[in-house]
This record gives C-alpha cells, structure tokens and sequence, in this order.
C-alpha cells in the first residue's frame, strides 16, 4: 500500500483507567492492526465491533463479565482506530475496505459458534462479517445502529457536517457529548489517547462521510444485501437499545431490527444510557448478552 501511514506511540496506551489488556497485532497489506483477545481459548467467542469515532476502550466494562462466564473475547480495532494503524489520507477510508480488513484479521483466529455483538457503525461491518461468515456465527447482539441503505436524518447530517468541517475531530468531546453521564477526565483522554494531532484522525473524521445519503451511494446496496440476509436469520438475535440515544431513538431505532430478523423477539430497553451504551450501561449490557446469547 502506498499511503502514509501514522502509528500512535505505545506510551500513549500505558495506565489507561479500566483498561489492562494485552495487545495483539497481525500484519495485513502492510498496516499493523489491534484486537484484544481475553479469557480462555477454548471458550466460545464473542466478537464486540466498535463504532465512530471510538475503539477497543469502549467495551472494557463488557469484556470481565464475559471472560468470568467463559467466554474467549474478541474485540478489534478498524485501521484508523485505537491501536491499529491510521492511514492519514481519508479518501483511503471505505466501507468495503474496512470490513475487508476485519474479514482478514478475524479470519486468522479460527472463530466458531461466536456471538458478534456491535454498535453504531459496528453494527454495519460486524453485520456484514457476521452474515458473510455466517458459518462461524451462532447469535448476533444489535445495540444503538442501523441499516445504511440511503435514508439519514436531520440530526445525523448534521453530525456529518460537523465532521467535514473539523477534521480535527475532539473525539473524546464526541464521546462524551453521546453519553448520559459526566465522564471524568481520565476517561475522556483515554478516548482521545489514540489521536495525538490531526493527521491520526483521518478515519475518524471519515467515518461519517462514508455513509450513504441517497439509495444509490456507496455502500447502500451492500447494506440493502446484508439487511435481506438478516430476514431469513434463523440463528438466536437480541436487540437491546438504550432510552437516551438522540441518534437512534428508542423504540423506533431498534423495533426495525426487531421486525427485520426472524428470531429478535421483543427489544430490550438498556435505561439510563445514551448513544454510547457500552459506557453508559456496560454490564447491564453484558448481563443480557449473557442472558439472552450465551
């Protein structure tokens, strides 16, 4: 691959609050790319795929509660994202090539029987992998996301317009601003840890861009394919949206899922939590993840 490429110092991951995994790389089209991989290896796996602007920090209250269940805990971060490497040219950044990256990392650990469970633009790529890869899939856990098909909202636009305007994106500002709680300062700059200047944010600052506006943009077809894959999912699907989240409300944001997958039952109202559920509400989060999937 031809383009330059930022690696954020290791130094910048050391004594984050809540935070004590070991790091894991491989090596794919010459970017170095991160995922956690906790609890035992035998254990059946659960995949957690993050969204924009976060990383792999978001779902450290999630990942105790799965490993003391016995779970083997798989969680990835995009290039571009936590400590994986971040091409600084955004127009690098697509759909296809992201969830390409993530088909070649996951594709490496031998997954079987796994439990993805993803948020916000997770729920695009880690429904994408999970329905691609449904052989290695066994439930699926759908929190605070959509199916990108073409249709936004007025509030999402204009989010996108403040993203192409700030490429300097405060990422822990963002965070933030999407939770339902004051968080501390220690928490706020491990968000924005893997983002030390501008040229670190290319993907973040991308992510928003890359999402289809009209029924003929990028990816709306892919998201189109993936969403029929879901109406004949036979496999165990929980849906479970927080009450605060101003950019899928609750119901509504969660009953489409709710209608579309054969097996989803009845939504599960996570209270007390915005956008950012995994922040907000982690364990309660994982104890119906538990409950329901594993």
């Amino acid at each position: 691959m031809t383009a330059e490429v930022f690696r954020t110092p290791d130094e910048r991951f050391e004594d984050l609050p809540g935070y004590e995994f070991a790091p894991n790389y491989v090596a794919v089209d010459g970017l170095r790319l991160h995922y956690l991989d906790e609890g035992p290896k035998t254990g059946r796996p659960i995949v957690c795929f993050h969204g924009e602007p976060s990383w792999s920090y978001l779902y450290r209250k999630m990942i105790g509660p799965f490993v003391d269940a016995g779970h083997r805990v798989i969680v990835p971060d995009y290039a571009g994202f936590g400590r994986s490497d971040k091409p600084t040219d955004g127009g690098w950044y697509t759909f296809d090539r992201h969830s390409e990256l993530m088909t070649r990392v996951l594709g490496g650990l031998d997954l079987r029987e796994a439990i993805v469970v993803v948020q916000d633009w997770g729920g695009a790529i880690g429904l994408r992998w999970a329905t691609e890869n449904a052989d290695r899939v066994a439930a699926l856990s759908i929190s605070n996301t959509g199916l990108f098909t073409g249709r936004v909202s007025k509030g999402f636009m204009a989010w996108r317009d403040f993203a192409e305007r700030n490429p300097d994106l405060p990422v822990g500002f963002v965070i933030q601003s999407a939770t339902a709680t004051d968080l501390p300062e220690d928490i706020i700059a491990a968000y924005d840890a893997p983002f030390p200047n501008v040229e670190s944010k290319a993907g973040a600052a991308q992510f928003p861009l890359l999402v289809p506006t009209s029924e003929d943009a990028p990816g709306a077809d892919v998201m189109r394919g993936i969403a029929d894959e879901l109406s004949r999912w036979q496999k165990p699907a929980l849906v479970a949206f927080s009450d605060q989240d101003q950019i899928f409300p609750y119901p509504k944001a969660g009953q489409v899922f709710c209608d579309l997958v054969p097996t989803a039952g009845e939504q599960v109202r996570i209270e007390g939590a915005s956008h950012f559920l995994q922040e907000d509400r982690g364990e309660q989060l994982a104890a119906e993840v538990l409950k329901h999937l594993g």
